[in-house]
């Protein structure tokens, strides 16, 4: 059955990663936000080194406000896409502000009225800055780890969502995703995985079959 793949899956990547955590460096929920926001097509590596001197110049909802988008951009260029992304930060914060007194909302349905937020985003910021598990973090190692396992055959990004809901157990959820990421970026690569290392190669119909 899918479930006990899944679930022998879960423990085994529990078994190699018991300390595992969000990589991104945050201090409150608005400091996540912004960092899951840049780090869409980044790696979270370049976001901790941006946000590091981002965060000490500008601390709260009405700072990013109070700076002009050009502004914004030079501080976020290294993280690609930044045109967008200052766009998307200001207009979010500009919504905290004026809807939700200056505090990060802590629902999935508010957080997805926010500019540059989907599920992904919502996920992450839910369940690391509020605690609140409400669904799985899909991002490209998950959707690639996840297609590669078998677990889903979907590439769109909410439906494997609903697809690995249903074989995770609740409590397991925001952990499978981080532990994916972290089995994604140091043995599952997307173009050389080392299948020889990987603990999960006799549970993987696609081990072995990159030349």
């Amino acid at each position: 059955m899918a479930d006990d793949k899944a679930n022998e899956i879960l423990a085994l990547l529990k078994n190699e990663y018991p300390e595992v955590k969000i990589a991104l460096h945050y201090s409150n929920p608005l400091e996540l936000l912004i960092a899951t926001i840049l780090s869409a097509q980044c790696t979270d590596k370049q976001v901790n080194a941006v946000t590091k001197k981002l965060f000490t110049k500008y601390r709260t909802a009405q700072d990013f406000v109070g700076i002009s988008q050009e502004e914004l951009e030079k501080e976020i260029y290294s993280t690609g896409f930044y045109r967008n992304k200052a766009k998307n930060i200001i207009g979010a914060c500009k919504i905290i502000i004026s809807e939700y007194n200056s505090k990060v909302p802590d629902t999935m349905e508010e957080l997805l009225k926010l500019p540059g937020v989907a599920r992904k985003t919502a996920n992450i910021v839910l369940s690391s800055g509020f605690g609140k598990v409400e669904g799985m973090a899909v991002d490209t190692h998950v959707k690639r780890l996840s297609g590669r396992l078998g677990l889903t055959a979907h590439t769109d990004p909410e439906k494997i969502e609903k697809d690995l809901l249903k074989i995770i157990p609740k409590n397991d959820w925001d952990l499978f995703s981080l532990l994916l990421i972290n089995h994604g970026r140091k043995v599952c690569a997307a173009r050389k995985p080392l299948c020889e290392k990987c603990i999960l190669n006799r549970l993987c119909p696609s081990a072995f079959t990159f030349g």
